[in-house]
């Protein structure tokens, strides 16, 4: 049963893009179902979060799967309903993928993620890229309200990808809030 309302308020949410009056709200092609079926082939597991981004203009579900202790972040365009991106997070900074990448601390990615985008920062997750490198990610909320999750590489400190987050729904896995 929890399952069942876990899914309708889920596609209640994410399904339905075009019907909320969100300003700049993105409007999926693709309905969440198909993303969903996607990314859960790309990865089974537990769905415990699912977000709703833009990346260029493109509307963008990312869901939080777990399976064996751990933890992926899975990445459909929703226009097309093909998984773009696969990352795995990891607990922390010592993390041995992660550490034996890293060359800035967590301190100074947030210090480049919040210059470039000020506001207060909600949430930090360690993250392995597809090709092996480490990266932080920031949720920062903007003094405007907006949410964005900034990318920044562990090994040069460059900005990897920031994008506008317009929806969440679900928990936290491995996260560090601050």
């Amino acid at each position: 049963m929890k399952l069942a309302v876990c899914a309708v308020t889920l596609i209640s949410i994410f399904g339905c893009g075009s019907a909320l009056a969100i300003d700049g709200f993105p409007k999926p092609k693709t309905g969440f179902e198909t993303c969903l079926t996607a990314a859960l082939k790309a990865k089974p597991g537990t769905v415990v979060k699912v977000e709703l981004k833009t990346e260029k203009g493109i509307p963008i579900y990312e869901f939080d799967i777990e399976r064996d202790g751990k933890a992926w972040d899975v990445e459909c365009d929703g226009h097309t309903g093909k998984v773009t991106e696969i990352e795995e997070e990891v607990a922390g900074p010592d993390a041995p993928a992660f550490k034996a990448k890293a060359k800035i601390s967590v301190d100074e990615a947030k210090k480049i993620a919040t210059t470039k985008y000020p506001g207060e920062v909600i949430e930090i997750e360690y993250e392995i890229q597809s090709n092996g490198d480490a990266a932080y990610e920031f949720d920062i909320v903007g003094k405007d309200g907006k949410e964005w999750k900034v990318e920044v590489d562990a090994a040069s400190g460059k900005i990897i990808e920031a994008n506008q987050e317009f929806a969440q729904i679900g928990r936290e896995s491995g996260v560090s809030r601050r």
